[in-house]
């Protein structure tokens, strides 16, 4: 597989003439090549803070990522919004795939990446995650020293919905051994036929009976709000092997030793809270270093308000968490 990059601004939000965006590519330790749009302020110090972001998980660079990586950059930050290995235009085969592990490495290679840059404090370097990239990025504050911040915004934990299923409904032996045994199955196929199945992205058309947090993510994923040719979430979704690893490769085993600072941040009214009301209780449960962690609830807000609505995600409020532990 080539790099086949896109040079015109196809984001699904509008480009901001008081930042500088190009295209960037960095290798993770696995030899894969990743691919990322760097935000620059069109005035910067001789070195600058940055921050790498990623996510929504399935989703791509142009959607939320990348408007996260424009405001911030608005604020004088250095921002890279990047795709995850097998996603977007990233390289990585087979297409589709996730990990725990090589997804906690792509971050840890932005960082990486960041370090290297002439205009970058490489000792002021943070991280945002959004949705399951909000559970990967405090995987990756578990293990990477570099990190000064961690923000996981509107937050799930992959592990935890791949193997309890949504609200941990599924969150006995007998539903996981069905699901493993249907998955196993499905590699069968796969092998087979020399292909992977995909899973499906967000459903389309949406049943008049959906619950709500379907019909917020297809409010997204599926209009002009959101919709991107190569978002697995706006088009056929992850093989549907794809996550299989999830389900017994917990993340965030050791979030109460993290000495860094952590703002998780979550819409009160948002299907997936509880993902980061119960990751903060772990996280400063008999940690010594609760005073610069933070759960940050916003007032009726749902799941995807946190993906676009400028006037809902506290970018302020993100801007000056950061600079005070830096």
């Amino acid at each position: 597989m080539e790099l086949n990059l896109t040079n015109i601004w196809d984001k699904v939000f509008p480009k901001d003439e008081n930042v500088n965006q190009q295209k960037v590519t960095f290798k993770n330790r696995y030899g894969i090549t990743l691919v990322g749009d760097l935000y620059t302020p069109k005035k910067m110090e001789k070195k600058n803070m940055a921050l790498s972001i990623c996510g929504p998980f399935g989703a791509v660079k142009e959607q939320a990522s990348g408007l996260y990586a424009q405001e911030m950059a608005k604020r004088g930050f250095v921002c890279l919004a990047f795709d995850p290995s097998f996603t977007g235009e990233s390289l990585g085969e087979p297409r589709y795939m996730a990990s725990p592990d090589i997804n906690t490495e792509d971050f840890m290679a932005s960082v990486d990446y960041l370090s290297t840059l002439d205009f970058v404090d490489s000792n002021k370097i943070s991280i945002i995650g959004i949705c399951g990239w909000g559970g990967l990025a405090l995987n990756t504050a578990c293990l990477d020293t570099r990190i000064k911040v961690t923000i996981c915004s509107t937050m799930y934990d992959m592990s935890r919905v791949n193997a309890n299923g949504y609200f941990d409904a599924a969150d006995n032996e007998d539903a996981r051994y069905e699901m493993k045994k249907a998955l196993n199955e499905q590699r069968i196929k796969d092998y087979l036929s020399s292909s992977y199945e995909r899973a499906g992205g967000v459903v389309d058309p949406l049943p008049e009976d959906a619950p709500f947090f379907v019909k917020d993510y297809y409010d997204y994923y599926k209009t002009k709000r959101g919709y991107h040719k190569r978002s697995l979430n706006s088009n056929e979704g992850w093989n549907k092997i794809g996550c299989m690893s999830f389900i017994n490769q917990p993340i965030n085993n050791y979030t109460n030793e993290i000495r860094s600072a952590v703002l998780i941040m979550h819409g009160d009214k948002a299907h997936s809270c509880y993902f980061s009301k119960d990751a903060y209780t772990k996280m400063i449960k008999d940690s010594h270093y609760k005073e610069n962690k933070e759960l940050l609830l916003i007032p009726n807000a749902v799941h995807t308000d946190l993906y676009d609505q400028v006037n809902i995600i506290p970018f302020d409020y993100m801007e000056e968490f950061i600079r005070k532990y830096n």
